[in-house]
Order: C-alpha cells, then structure tokens, then sequence
C-alpha cells in the first residue's frame, strides 16, 4: 500500500487526499500553514504539494529532501524547477475544478491529469492517475503555460461568462436554469461535433442587424463582452472556411 501526505489544506489538497485514501492508499496526514514542514518527506511514498503558485518553491524549499519519497505538486502553471531540491520530483496537475474537497475527491476519479517527471518518479505519478482511474497526458514544458492558460479559459472564463447570462437573466424573467441547460446542450455539440459545426446564432449566419439590436439593447456593461465573443464567434466561421 502506498502512503501520502499533503501540505496544503485547501480545496485541491483536501480533495487529492481523499481521493488517494478512497483508492486504497495509506494516509500520513494534511499539513497546514500552522504545521513544520521540514520533515514532511519522512515515512512517505509520496508527499504532494497542494499550495498557492507564488509560494509553492518556498515551500518545497522548506521540505528536507528524502531519498525514495517522491515530492510532486499540482501546479498546471509551474515545471519541476520549483522542486530543484528533490531528487524524486514530479507533477500531476487535475483538469477538473475542485470546489470543495467532497466534490473534488468524486471528481478526481476518472479525472484527465497532466503529468511530468523522471524515472523513477514519474512511475508513481503514474500509479496516482492509475488508482484514481484517470487519464494522463504529458505536456511539455515549452507548453505549460498555454496549456494552463487553455484550462482557465474552459472553466474559469465559461464562469465568468455563465456570470454574464445570470445578470441578464435578471432583466429577462426567465429562469437561470433554463439558459444552463441551453449552455449544457451547446457543451454537448461541441463534444459530438466539434466547435465549428456547434455554432449558432446571428454571428454564424452573419445576421449582423441582430447583433446590432441586441448590443443597443444591453446595458453598457455588458456590451464589451457580447461583442468580443460575437467577434471571436465571427473569427471561428471565418477561419473554418465555411
């Protein structure tokens, strides 16, 4: 049986390590910021780092290095630099929003992780993903940072935007649910079809008359969004050749 421990009482730490122990795997316990970090490695196969980016190569820093305890954080911005005190250092960065450790923990299992690291590290992150029944796909660090920056734009920026339909929402009268699972089925054609063939709308016929209407009739706050995504809308027909 294979043993953890966290540093990192948060959402994602809280959630890594009930996922970890619901899959059979030895809990050493979650350590917070009131906790010593130094001898965190000790008497562990795995000691995941689960805090903020801006201080993540503090906290490795403090952690004294363990030969045979792989130290892996859940960073989908950071590299293995921040480890650079760890000899066994990986990474394993869930593609799954983690909004408390109950739902993250269910989420986690058959989650996509993005992974790196070196043998023989890399063999137990891959038995990470493998316990939790998850999907790994290794990206490159040349590409970490767009990948990251493509994860916040599905799921923070669709937050943000479905932000925007609940204002609106407002003004309509009619129901939020009703424009959720109208969202819900648009996220459904995109996975069957791809995003091009999923477009509809005024932008998609080039009905810009409508367009027009509704940015007269939204509230100045809300017209920049609307036409940014109506010209990011155009930019997908346009750049499809359809």
């Amino acid at each position: 049986m294979s043993s953890v421990r966290v540093i990192g009482g948060g959402r994602a730490g809280c959630s890594i390590h009930n996922a970890l122990v619901a899959a059979g795997w030895s809990s050493a316990g979650v350590l917070g910021r009131e906790d010593s970090w130094a001898g965190a490695a000790h008497g562990v196969d795995l000691l995941v780092l689960a805090t903020p980016d801006e201080v993540l190569a503090e906290v490795a820093a403090a952690v004294v290095p363990v030969d045979g305890t792989v130290v892996a954080h859940l960073s989908g911005a950071n590299g293995l630099d921040v480890l650079v005190d760890h000899q066994a250092r990986g990474l394993v960065h869930p593609l799954v929003t983690l909004p408390n450790p109950e739902i993250g923990a269910g989420r986690l299992r058959g989650a996509w992780f993005a992974v790196a690291g070196e043998p023989p590290a890399i063999n137990l992150i891959w038995q990470v993903v493998a316990d939790l029944r998850g999907q790994a796909v290794v990206v490159a660090a040349k590409n970490r940072a767009v990948y990251h920056a493509t994860a916040v734009v599905a799921s923070n920026h669709l937050v943000a935007l479905m932000g925007q339909v609940e204002r609106l929402a407002e003004m309509t009268g009619v129901p939020m649910e009703a424009y959720l699972d109208l969202a819900a089925g648009a996220l459904d054609d995109v996975r069957s079809m791809g995003s091009v063939a999923a477009l509809t709308g005024p932008a998609a016929r080039g009905d810009e008359r409508t367009i027009a209407t509704h940015l007269d009739a939204l509230p100045a706050t809300e017209r920049v969004t609307y036409s940014a995504l109506a010209a990011e809308a155009r930019r997908l027909i346009r750049e499809s050749g359809t």
